[in-house]
Protein backbone atom coordinates (compact mmCIF):
# COMPACT_ATOMS: atom_id res chain seq x y z
CA UNK A 1 0.00 0.00 0.00
CA UNK A 2 1.26 3.48 -0.92
CA UNK A 3 0.67 6.73 0.92
CA UNK A 4 -0.04 10.20 -0.41
CA UNK A 5 -0.74 13.77 0.68
CA UNK A 6 -2.77 16.02 -1.60
CA UNK A 7 -1.59 19.52 -0.67
CA UNK A 8 -4.21 22.14 -1.56
CA UNK A 9 -5.21 25.64 -0.51
CA UNK A 10 -5.67 29.14 -1.92
CA UNK A 11 -2.92 30.71 -4.03
CA UNK A 12 -0.16 32.10 -1.83
CA UNK A 13 -0.99 29.94 1.18
CA UNK A 14 2.50 28.37 1.22
CA UNK A 15 1.88 24.98 -0.36
CA UNK A 16 5.26 24.66 -2.09
CA UNK A 17 7.07 25.97 0.99
CA UNK A 18 5.25 23.37 3.07
CA UNK A 19 6.30 20.61 0.64
CA UNK A 20 9.96 21.68 0.66
CA UNK A 21 10.03 22.03 4.46
CA UNK A 22 8.48 18.59 4.90
CA UNK A 23 10.93 17.09 2.43
CA UNK A 24 13.91 18.62 4.27
CA UNK A 25 12.58 17.45 7.62
CA UNK A 26 12.14 13.89 6.38
CA UNK A 27 15.60 13.91 4.86
CA UNK A 28 17.00 15.00 8.22
CA UNK A 29 15.27 12.21 10.15
CA UNK A 30 16.08 9.58 7.53
CA UNK A 31 12.63 9.18 6.10
CA UNK A 32 11.94 9.00 2.35
CA UNK A 33 9.34 11.20 0.69
CA UNK A 34 8.78 12.03 -2.97
CA UNK A 35 7.29 15.39 -3.96
CA UNK A 36 5.18 15.59 -7.12
CA UNK A 37 4.48 18.87 -8.92
CA UNK A 38 0.91 19.12 -10.23
CA UNK A 39 1.10 22.85 -10.96
CA UNK A 40 1.62 23.43 -14.71
CA UNK A 41 2.58 27.06 -14.02
CA UNK A 42 5.35 26.32 -11.49
CA UNK A 43 8.90 27.20 -12.49
CA UNK A 44 11.07 27.26 -9.36
CA UNK A 45 11.29 24.40 -6.87
CA UNK A 46 13.05 24.10 -3.52
CA UNK A 47 12.70 20.33 -3.53
CA UNK A 48 13.68 17.52 -5.93
CA UNK A 49 10.73 16.95 -8.26
CA UNK A 50 9.88 13.25 -8.44
CA UNK A 51 7.08 13.69 -11.01
CA UNK A 52 6.24 16.85 -12.93
CA UNK A 53 3.00 17.59 -14.80
CA UNK A 54 5.00 19.92 -17.10
CA UNK A 55 6.44 16.82 -18.75
CA UNK A 56 3.12 16.45 -20.56
CA UNK A 57 1.59 19.96 -20.45
CA UNK A 58 2.58 23.44 -19.30
CA UNK A 59 0.56 26.58 -18.70
CA UNK A 60 2.74 28.74 -20.92
CA UNK A 61 2.42 26.42 -23.92
CA UNK A 62 -1.37 26.17 -23.55
CA UNK A 63 -1.77 29.95 -23.29
CA UNK A 64 0.38 30.47 -26.37
CA UNK A 65 -1.10 27.73 -28.56
CA UNK A 66 -4.78 28.04 -27.60
CA UNK A 67 -4.93 31.75 -26.79
CA UNK A 68 -6.39 31.13 -23.31
CA UNK A 69 -5.99 33.27 -20.22
CA UNK A 70 -4.19 31.98 -17.11
CA UNK A 71 -7.25 30.48 -15.42
CA UNK A 72 -8.66 28.91 -18.56
CA UNK A 73 -5.25 27.50 -19.48
CA UNK A 74 -4.79 26.00 -16.03
CA UNK A 75 -8.17 24.29 -16.18
CA UNK A 76 -7.24 22.91 -19.61
CA UNK A 77 -3.95 21.57 -18.18
CA UNK A 78 -5.67 19.84 -15.28
CA UNK A 79 -8.29 18.30 -17.55
CA UNK A 80 -5.44 17.13 -19.79
CA UNK A 81 -3.90 15.48 -16.72
CA UNK A 82 -7.21 13.77 -16.05
CA UNK A 83 -7.27 12.46 -19.63
CA UNK A 84 -3.80 10.97 -19.07
CA UNK A 85 -4.42 9.15 -15.80
CA UNK A 86 -4.03 5.74 -17.44
CA UNK A 87 -0.99 6.79 -19.47
CA UNK A 88 1.46 9.26 -17.92
CA UNK A 89 0.30 8.92 -14.30
CA UNK A 90 0.30 5.12 -14.32
CA UNK A 91 3.68 5.03 -16.03
CA UNK A 92 5.19 7.37 -13.42
CA UNK A 93 3.65 5.49 -10.49
CA UNK A 94 5.34 2.29 -11.66
CA UNK A 95 8.61 3.81 -10.44
CA UNK A 96 7.48 3.61 -6.81
CA UNK A 97 7.10 0.70 -4.45
CA UNK A 98 3.93 -0.23 -2.62
CA UNK A 99 5.06 1.47 0.60
CA UNK A 100 6.36 4.73 -0.93
CA UNK A 101 5.13 8.12 0.25
CA UNK A 102 4.16 10.81 -2.29
CA UNK A 103 3.30 14.48 -1.70
CA UNK A 104 1.30 16.14 -4.47
CA UNK A 105 1.89 19.90 -4.68
CA UNK A 106 -1.29 21.24 -6.31
CA UNK A 107 -2.20 24.55 -7.99
CA UNK A 108 -3.96 27.21 -5.93
CA UNK A 109 -7.06 27.80 -8.06
CA UNK A 110 -9.88 27.28 -5.60
CA UNK A 111 -12.32 25.80 -8.12
CA UNK A 112 -10.07 22.75 -8.51
CA UNK A 113 -10.92 21.52 -5.04
CA UNK A 114 -14.37 23.01 -4.47
CA UNK A 115 -16.53 22.06 -7.46
CA UNK A 116 -14.48 20.90 -10.48
CA UNK A 117 -14.09 17.07 -10.38
CA UNK A 118 -10.51 16.89 -11.71
CA UNK A 119 -8.74 16.38 -8.37
CA UNK A 120 -11.52 14.14 -7.10
CA UNK A 121 -11.06 11.85 -10.11
CA UNK A 122 -7.28 12.02 -9.70
CA UNK A 123 -7.58 10.89 -6.08
CA UNK A 124 -9.98 8.10 -7.03
CA UNK A 125 -7.34 6.86 -9.48
CA UNK A 126 -4.69 6.89 -6.75
CA UNK A 127 -6.98 4.90 -4.49
CA UNK A 128 -7.48 2.34 -7.26
CA UNK A 129 -3.69 2.04 -7.29
CA UNK A 130 -3.85 1.15 -3.59
CA UNK A 131 -2.80 4.52 -2.17
CA UNK A 132 -4.08 5.85 1.15
CA UNK A 133 -4.66 9.57 0.52
CA UNK A 134 -5.05 12.47 2.91
CA UNK A 135 -5.91 16.07 2.00
CA UNK A 136 -3.68 18.72 3.55
CA UNK A 137 -5.44 22.08 3.30
CA UNK A 138 -3.26 25.13 3.93
CA UNK A 139 -4.68 28.48 5.01
CA UNK A 140 -2.51 31.57 5.49
CA UNK A 141 -2.36 32.48 9.19
CA UNK A 142 -3.23 36.07 8.23
CA UNK A 143 -6.80 34.76 7.94
CA UNK A 144 -7.03 34.65 11.74
CA UNK A 145 -6.46 38.39 12.06
CA UNK A 146 -10.09 39.00 11.11
CA UNK A 147 -13.13 36.87 11.92
CA UNK A 148 -14.71 37.36 8.48
CA UNK A 149 -11.53 36.11 6.79
CA UNK A 150 -11.42 33.15 9.16
CA UNK A 151 -15.00 32.13 8.39
CA UNK A 152 -14.31 32.51 4.68
CA UNK A 153 -11.29 30.19 5.00
CA UNK A 154 -13.36 27.68 6.98
CA UNK A 155 -16.05 27.63 4.29
CA UNK A 156 -13.44 27.03 1.59
CA UNK A 157 -11.95 24.17 3.59
CA UNK A 158 -15.38 22.67 4.25
CA UNK A 159 -16.21 22.86 0.55
CA UNK A 160 -13.02 20.92 -0.24
CA UNK A 161 -13.89 18.34 2.42
CA UNK A 162 -17.28 17.76 0.87
CA UNK A 163 -15.97 17.68 -2.69
CA UNK A 164 -13.00 15.35 -2.16
CA UNK A 165 -14.47 13.09 0.54
CA UNK A 166 -11.09 12.24 2.08
CA UNK A 167 -9.40 12.35 5.48
CA UNK A 168 -8.63 16.03 5.94
CA UNK A 169 -6.01 18.00 7.87
CA UNK A 170 -6.28 21.81 8.01
CA UNK A 171 -3.08 23.75 8.61
CA UNK A 172 -2.53 27.41 9.48
CA UNK A 173 0.59 28.16 7.47
CA UNK A 174 3.12 31.01 7.76
CA UNK A 175 2.88 31.13 11.55
CA UNK A 176 6.47 32.37 11.53
CA UNK A 177 5.25 35.53 9.76
CA UNK A 178 2.32 36.21 12.08
CA UNK A 179 3.29 39.13 14.30
CA UNK A 180 0.33 39.15 16.70
CA UNK A 181 -0.31 35.66 18.11
CA UNK A 182 -2.36 36.81 21.09
CA UNK A 183 -5.71 35.72 19.61
CA UNK A 184 -4.61 32.45 18.02
CA UNK A 185 -6.34 30.23 20.59
CA UNK A 186 -9.66 31.90 19.75
CA UNK A 187 -9.40 30.37 16.28
CA UNK A 188 -7.64 27.07 16.97
CA UNK A 189 -10.23 26.18 19.61
CA UNK A 190 -13.01 28.64 18.79
CA UNK A 191 -15.68 29.61 21.28
CA UNK A 192 -18.88 29.92 19.20
CA UNK A 193 -20.35 32.80 21.21
CA UNK A 194 -17.16 34.86 20.92
CA UNK A 195 -16.90 34.26 17.17
CA UNK A 196 -20.57 35.12 16.68
CA UNK A 197 -20.24 38.37 18.62
CA UNK A 198 -17.21 39.38 16.52
CA UNK A 199 -18.95 38.45 13.29
CA UNK A 200 -22.09 40.40 14.18
CA UNK A 201 -19.95 43.47 14.89
CA UNK A 202 -18.38 43.24 11.43
CA UNK A 203 -21.62 42.66 9.50
CA UNK A 204 -25.05 44.27 9.41
CA UNK A 205 -28.05 43.10 11.48
CA UNK A 206 -29.71 41.52 8.44
CA UNK A 207 -26.95 38.88 8.38
CA UNK A 208 -27.58 37.77 11.99
CA UNK A 209 -29.28 34.46 11.07
CA UNK A 210 -26.63 33.64 8.48
CA UNK A 211 -23.87 34.43 10.96
CA UNK A 212 -25.44 32.18 13.58
CA UNK A 213 -25.74 29.28 11.12
CA UNK A 214 -22.11 29.65 10.00
CA UNK A 215 -20.76 29.80 13.53
CA UNK A 216 -22.79 26.78 14.61
CA UNK A 217 -21.33 24.76 11.75
CA UNK A 218 -17.74 25.86 12.41
CA UNK A 219 -17.78 25.96 16.17
CA UNK A 220 -20.44 23.81 17.76
CA UNK A 221 -20.22 20.91 15.31
CA UNK A 222 -16.42 20.97 15.13
CA UNK A 223 -16.46 20.60 11.34
CA UNK A 224 -13.26 22.59 10.74
CA UNK A 225 -10.19 22.69 12.99
CA UNK A 226 -6.70 23.99 12.27
CA UNK A 227 -3.18 22.99 13.28
CA UNK A 228 -0.63 25.85 13.37
CA UNK A 229 2.61 25.27 11.47
CA UNK A 230 5.84 27.18 12.05
CA UNK A 231 8.36 25.88 9.53
CA UNK A 232 11.24 27.27 11.60
CA UNK A 233 10.54 24.69 14.30
CA UNK A 234 11.25 21.01 13.70
CA UNK A 235 8.85 20.07 16.49
CA UNK A 236 6.01 21.88 14.71
CA UNK A 237 6.73 20.10 11.42
CA UNK A 238 6.98 16.74 13.19
CA UNK A 239 3.66 17.26 14.95
CA UNK A 240 1.87 18.08 11.69
CA UNK A 241 3.43 15.06 10.01
CA UNK A 242 2.41 12.78 12.87
CA UNK A 243 -1.21 13.93 12.55
CA UNK A 244 -1.16 13.23 8.81
CA UNK A 245 0.44 9.81 9.36
CA UNK A 246 -2.42 8.88 11.66
CA UNK A 247 -4.92 10.02 9.01
CA UNK A 248 -3.48 7.81 6.29
CA UNK A 249 -2.52 4.97 8.67
CA UNK A 250 1.14 5.26 7.73
CA UNK A 251 3.29 2.59 9.34
CA UNK A 252 0.39 0.47 10.59
CA UNK A 253 1.01 -2.21 7.95
CA UNK A 254 4.66 -2.32 8.95
CA UNK A 255 3.70 -2.79 12.62
CA UNK A 256 1.43 -5.66 11.68
CA UNK A 257 4.14 -7.31 9.60
CA UNK A 258 6.66 -7.02 12.44
CA UNK A 259 4.18 -8.47 14.91
CA UNK A 260 3.36 -11.36 12.58
CA UNK A 261 7.04 -12.13 12.09
CA UNK A 262 7.63 -12.09 15.83
CA UNK A 263 4.76 -14.51 16.36
CA UNK A 264 6.16 -16.88 13.72
CA UNK A 265 9.58 -16.71 15.35
CA UNK A 266 8.02 -17.46 18.73
CA UNK A 267 6.21 -20.47 17.32
CA UNK A 268 9.51 -21.86 16.02
CA UNK A 269 10.93 -21.66 19.52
Amino acid sequence: MGYAQLVIGPAGSGKSTYCSSLYEHCETVGRTMNVVNLDPAAEIFNYPVAMDIREIVSLEDVMEELGLGPNGALMYCMEYLEDNLHDWVDEELENYRDDDYLIFDCPGQIELFTHVPVLKNFVAHLQQKNFNVCVVYLLDSQFITDVTKFISGCMSSLSAMIQLELPHINILSKMDLLQDKSNIDNYLDPEPRTLLAELNEKMGPRYAKLNKALIEMVGEYGMVNFIPLDIRKERSIQYVLSQIDVCIQFGEDADVKIKDEDEEFGDDQ
